[in-house]
């Protein structure tokens, strides 16, 4: 059995910019919704038969009492916005499992169901379809994969070190230095990809980076003005790291069954 846990605010997003516009009877537009439940159909078409599609009914969640910088719903066009409860309502009809997150993010949904289908005998794969950065730490082995769908590129736990330089259960340390712009969190100054790379694949986590640099067994360039920079901003990257880390414990379902495509 596979289970394709799909981000339904990413699909919504890239269909909305895809795509010309297209209305209802009422006037409303719909050519995303349109794109995305043909895009699930598809899918469906291909061989999916448990899916479990999540979207940001709130675009805010717990993160923006966190940080004041973090991603909201300013900006979003309205014929957009107004297409979120749409799509959750036409998904339920075309017989997907939805799970509209509020208090939570889409990708803490997505974490959360990884981790119960996963730990399902029953289960061979669980792929989670999103190009999240946050969400490669989800993977494990070959067991939980992320896909790119519109690129068709699935990263397997490999496939996250051999893209980030660290492995899945240090990616949020990683964005914790380098920062998310997508998220709105800007990383610690002078830490860049490269070097968070580098002193991660040696210390997985940034509670384990020492003060003194002349103690690291990493080699990054410049590691004095690095380890200054973190020495100085511990908490912040501990904020960072908190806000990147995905909530995997959200009661979601009780049984993967219940995500089989009922159609």
């Amino acid at each position: 059995m596979h289970i394709h846990l799909i981000d339904g605010t990413y699909e919504l997003f890239r269909h909305y910019h895809a795509m010309p516009s297209q209305r209802d009877e009422q006037g409303h537009e719909v050519a995303a919704v349109r794109g995305v439940l043909a895009s699930l159909a598809a899918l469906v078409r291909q061989g999916a038969t448990h899916v479990g599609v999540a979207t940001d009914h709130v675009i805010e969640s717990f993160r923006n009492d966190l940080w004041p910088g973090y991603k909201t719903g300013d900006g979003i066009p309205p014929d957009l916005w107004a297409q979120f409860p749409r799509l959750e309502d036409a998904l339920r009809a075309a017989g997907y499992v939805v799970w509209p997150m509020v208090a939570e993010e889409a990708d803490d949904a997505l974490a959360s169901a990884a981790r119960l289908a996963a730990a399902d005998p029953r289960v061979t794969q669980v792929l989670v379809c999103s190009p999240d950065k946050d969400l490669a730490q989800c993977v494990r082995g070959t067991k939980v994969v992320q896909v790119h769908r519109r690129l068709r590129v699935t990263l397997d736990e490999a496939g996250i070190i051999a893209k980030f330089g660290v492995p899945p259960a240090s990616i949020p340390d990683y964005l914790a230095l380098v920062g998310d712009s997508a998220d709105g969190y800007p990383g610690i100054p002078g830490w860049g990809a490269k070097s968070a790379a580098a002193v991660l694949s040696v210390y997985g986590h940034l509670e384990a980076i020492p003060d003194d640099h002349r103690t690291w067994r990493a080699n990054p360039a410049n590691p004095a003005r690095l380890a200054l920079a973190l020495r100085e901003r511990r908490p912040l990257a501990a904020l960072f790291k908190r806000l990147a880390t995905l909530r995997d414990d959200l009661p979601l379902l009780d049984d993967v069954e219940a995500l089989r495509v009922r159609t």
